[in-house]
């Protein structure tokens, strides 16, 4: 609906199907709109470019409540739920329609100093919470990167730098506050509605708006860091090498991989990235040296660091997303050598313009599969490819999913249906649709990796 008290150049560019008129006065201060000064700094997010109808900035508890009423007056636009807006996904930006954007709420508290316990709230970036951490000699595993939001992270999964050493981010994760589809606010823990805390942990974002996590760090002195680039022309025998040291490697070493593909006659570059959850000189070097020695070395760059000066790369700023990302995701129990000339292929074949394989196993496996919603427990890496094309990239990707046992949703773009069976074993699925149908009967929580209540007719 126009406000005719506005300028003409501002009316045309409001959304007729969204009643601004009707937005409630709690969540006046913090709406943004097209035509307002500040809507290019929101629109997009880090990896898709975007043009929503209104964007909420929140900053407690009620507002979300509040920002879920309006949205559920307006239940046939999209709803994004944003927390740091790098979701690979891309899926907290959309065109028309409704933005929750928690990044206002980044409050890092401690708990209780004795048992390593901290809240976050979901608009958190990973290099605060590092640095907050820090200086008590605690950590949290996320991802590889500091600018990520603590929300869509902490409810997916996270594989990060200490991955195969203390497990996925929602391993470390006690309890959550958050505001379901009708507008009630909940704790979910292992005691207290422990069904949704259980479909929390892999598939949160499918359930309700987090406002707060609870936390159970871990203790982590200086790490080893390293950074290598090998000439990687052998593709799939550098990839073979690489994933069985990996996997008869200690935990304590979480290992990430890209590779870039050949240009202009030059070969293909590996860049292996590596935590020791260590401070000893021998055992870093013990550690790094079977790496060192798979394929020619161009350069290598170690050092004995705090885990929270690996995330301080990060970038601030507004994000300001273009066009679709399109991008995979795989699980693989092993890099076989079947999977790694297939992964060759792809790699030469110009579909796809990066390649990564991060390493889990460890830790991660100790986890039961059923303990949460996580699919992956078994696998070893996660594989993830993005290229220019969703279509070309979904071609090529089908080719492979021989080798894959499951997938990591928060990296993979393609949305049909089938990849829910990827993503979840039958029963695990199964339970997700019956919860779904129980905290968001009417799929209000869709425009994502979206898990129909059994209700509803897919």
């Amino acid at each position: 609906m126009r406000d005719n008290s506005l300028p003409t150049a501002i009316q045309i560019k409001r959304r007729p199907e969204i009643a601004y008129n009707a937005i409630p006065a709690s969540l006046m201060e913090g709406v943004i709109v097209p035509g307002d000064a500040a809507y290019e700094r929101v629109q997009s997010t880090y990896f898709r470019g975007g043009a929503p109808g209104i964007v909420f900035q929140v900053s407690n508890t009620q507002q979300i409540v509040d920002a879920l009423a309006f949205a559920r007056s307006h239940v046939h636009l999209p709803l994004g739920i944003r927390s740091g807006g790098h979701g690979i996904r891309g899926r907290s930006t959309n065109d028309g329609g409704i933005i929750i954007d928690l990044s206002q709420m980044n409050k890092i508290d401690i708990l209780d100093e004795s048992t390593r316990r901290i809240r976050i709230e979901p608009g958190a970036r990973w290099i605060e919470v590092a640095t907050t951490l820090a200086p008590r000699g605690w950590g949290l595993s996320s991802g590889d990167y500091g600018g990520v939001g603590v929300g869509g992270l902490a409810t997916a999964g996270g594989i990060g730098w200490f991955a195969r050493s203390h497990g996925l981010t929602i391993d470390r994760l006690r309890a959550v506050e958050m505001v379901l589809a009708d507008g009630s606010v909940v704790r979910a823990s292992d005691q207290e509605n422990p069904d949704l805390f259980w479909a929390i942990r892999g598939a949160g974002s499918n359930f309700g708006v987090v406002a707060s996590f609870e936390f159970q760090a871990f203790e982590v002195g200086n790490v080893g860091w390293a950074q290598l680039i090998f000439d990687a022309s052998d593709i799939a025998g550098f990839l073979q090498k690489w994933g069985a040291i990996i996997e008869s490697s200690p935990r304590d070493l979480t290992s990430f991989l890209i590779i870039n593909p050949p240009r202009q006659g030059r070969p293909a570059i590996a860049f292996v990235m590596a935590v020791v959850n260590s401070d000893d000189q021998k055992t870093i070097r013990d550690r790094l040296q079977p790496i060192a020695e798979i394929a020619p070395l161009y350069d290598m760059q170690v050092v004995i660091t705090p885990y929270a000066s690996i995330l301080s790369k990060a970038q601030g700023g507004d994000h300001d997303g273009q066009g679709e990302p399109a991008s995979r995701s795989g699980s693989l129990e092993h890099i076989t050598p079947e999977f790694a000339n297939a992964a060759a292929q792809l790699i030469q074949s110009g579909v796809t313009y990066f390649f990564q394989i991060r390493s889990m196993g460890g830790a991660v496996s100790d986890v039961p599969v059923e303990a949460t919603a996580f699919g992956s427990r078994s696998a070893n890496f996660e594989v993830t490819a993005a290229g220019t094309s969703q279509e070309r990239l979904n071609d090529a990707w089908d080719d492979l999913r021989r080798h894959f046992s499951g997938l990591y949703f928060s990296f993979d773009t393609d949305q049909r249906q089938e990849r829910l069976q990827d993503a979840f074993p039958p029963k695990m699925l199964a339970r997700l649709r019956e919860l779904k149908s129980r905290y968001d009967p009417d799929n209000m929580f869709r425009d994502n990796f979206n898990i129909v209540p059994q209700v509803q007719k897919e």
